[in-house]
């Protein structure tokens, strides 16, 4: 099985393509720094390539610093350079969800000081009492 499940933040926006031919096709490559697992807490860095509606979804919904939950696998490819053949290796996204909500990756991508979220604010407003006999439905 071939499957890779990575969460990290964009390094840069979504570069996007789209394929010549009768129905072109989005390609959208970029890249996600991963934070590693090891003493140092060093970061990886990996290459994403998402093709079609996910080429599209990146292009319009991922942006610099936004952290992604990405699931994919990995798609081996060569070229030649000065008479060498290079291998490298690119993450093909399946999947990709957003791993935080939009005012906290806004928050990191402009660098702006934002006040912390009340810890009981979900993004939800609360229910005035007495509105159940308002209500439509019940």
């Amino acid at each position: 099985m071939n499957k890779c499940l990575f969460t990290g933040r964009l390094t840069k926006d979504p570069e996007v393509r789209y394929t010549q031919g009768e129905n072109p096709r989005a390609v959208a490559r970029f890249s996600l720094a991963i934070d590693k697992q090891d003493k140092e807490h060093n970061t990886g860095y990996i290459n994403v390539v998402a093709f079609g509606k996910l080429g599209e979804f990146a292009e319009k919904y991922l942006h610099k610093g936004m952290k992604i939950e990405l699931e994919s696998h990995v798609t081996p490819s060569s070229y030649e350079k000065d008479g060498r053949k290079i291998y490298t290796y690119d993450f093909q996204a399946d999947k990709i969800d957003f791993a935080e909500s939009k005012n906290a990756s806004q928050g990191n991508s402009t660098g702006s000081s934002q006040p912390a979220a009340d810890p009981d604010d979900d993004g939800f407003m609360d229910i005035p009492e007495g509105i159940d006999d308002e209500l439509p439905f019940n």
